[in-house]
């Protein structure tokens, strides 16, 4: 059987030039966070198949990667479905797991708990631009707040990531559930038909008003349609007067949101109520919220409240709201606007003919250790025949200076 150098369809190899991207804005989200009180924690990338399969992960759960079942309970012969072979699979999302984290948990944790999250998720989706089957996801979750202060918190904390990693103007836009629910109740939808809805709700932005008119009136009735997309025809970034009283007659706190993130960012972006947000998780309760990038053209992140997810473990109600940046696609927009890593100014490599003698050689390596101890990175290797190839290499890889020694 021949080995294949390529990764599995869907994964990547990542070269040294954007590891390096990673890795710096890893630690750009990890300092950023932790001065908002998040901690940081971890969980395994195999769940329980039971936990995956719960009904929670919307569509998801048809893009999970399963794991067979390991040596004697491995039963081929006996197996009559699909559930006979499996007992975990690779986690979709760092949502999940955290709930069963927390709900394990929770008598050691402080209240509210502000968890930061960074790892591996995988889904055997169609990979397109930006959207691998294995990927790094990056979360901040309140858990036990039920108030709107964790909202604003995590707005304000990932804005302010996105603005240290030189990502300007941009949109927050933030909707919420319940007005989502309202608002096709007082249209006269059936409340069985609402996910229905708002699936096809949330193509706004990309078959517009008559395309979703269109698909609507498949099932439902002109009169119903038509009162229910009047609500979001002729719709500003404002909020008008009437979308606060409809927001304050659910009870919804998108109004002290809105105005409270506004009056205290420091970082270049708008937050605008759009009542066709949807976000596509249906264990969604409350406000929901994304980031929109013109030069991405769509959604770089996104979060909201989800109150019922960890009582599926606990039988006991309990807070929760996240937000989640899109960490692959943040990365490959810095990739494709050359983004370098501050500081690799101080990058510089040496060449070292094969000549040198072995006293020169020590005094070379003792003068790149005392630049390293002054926080300079130093590489050292052999001069190659093909010299001009090799410091092209190096001025690619970001060396601002190359010294030569011939002996």
């Amino acid at each position: 059987m021949a080995l294949i150098k390529k990764p599995v369809t869907g994964m990547k190899d990542i070269l040294p030039e954007e590891m390096a991207i990673r890795n710096y804005c890893i630690r750009v989200i990890r300092e950023t966070y932790a001065k908002f009180g998040f901690s940081s924690i971890e969980t395994p990338a195999v769940e329980h198949i039971e936990n995956l399969l719960s009904k929670q992960g919307g569509e998801n759960e048809k893009l999970i990667f399963k794991i067979l079942k390991r040596g004697e309970k491995l039963k081929l012969q006996e197996a009559e479905k699909e559930e006979d072979l499996t007992d975990s699979g690779l986690r979709y999302d760092l949502t999940l797991p955290l709930c069963r984290y927390y709900s394990a948990h929770a008598e050691e944790l402080p209240s509210p708990f502000k968890a930061l999250q960074i790892g591996n998720v995988f889904r055997a989706d169609r990979p397109q631009r930006g959207r691998f089957r294995q990927f790094t996801q990056c979360d901040i979750d309140v858990l036990g707040d039920p108030s709107c202060l964790s909202e604003i918190d995590l707005i304000l904390a990932t804005t302010t990531v996105l603005s240290r990693l030189d990502f300007h103007n941009f949109t927050i836009r933030i909707n919420d559930r319940r007005l989502l629910k309202e608002a096709a109740k007082r249209a006269g939808f059936e409340e069985k038909d609402y996910e229905k809805v708002f699936i096809i709700l949330d193509k706004m932005d990309k078959i517009g008003m008559e395309g979703v008119r269109k698909e609507l009136l498949e099932n439902y009735s002109e009169s119903t349609v038509n009162s229910y997309l009047g609500r979001f025809r002729g719709h500003a970034d404002s909020l008008t007067d009437e979308d606060i009283a409809f927001m304050q007659e659910v009870e919804s706190p998108l109004p002290e949101i809105i105005a409270t993130v506004d009056e205290v960012k420091t970082a270049d972006f708008r937050i605008v109520y759009d009542p066709t947000l949807v976000r596509g998780m249906g264990y969604y309760t409350g406000p929901i919220f994304e980031i929109a990038m013109d030069e991405y053209g769509g959604s770089v992140g996104g979060g909201g409240r989800y109150d019922e997810m960890i009582g599926k473990f606990t039988g006991q109600p309990t807070p929760a709201v996240g937000f989640s940046i899109g960490f692959e696609r943040i990365i490959m927009l810095l990739l494709e606007k050359g983004f370098r890593v501050p500081g690799e100014d101080r990058k510089r490599a040496v060449l070292i003919d094969k000549k040198v003698s072995a006293p020169r050689l020590a005094e070379i390596f003792r003068e790149a250790m005392e630049l390293r101890n002054q926080g300079q990175v130093v590489d050292i290797s052999r001069m190659k025949k093909n010299k001009k190839f090799q410091k092209g290499q190096l001025t690619d890889a970001g060396f601002y200076e190359i010294d030569e020694y011939f002996e």
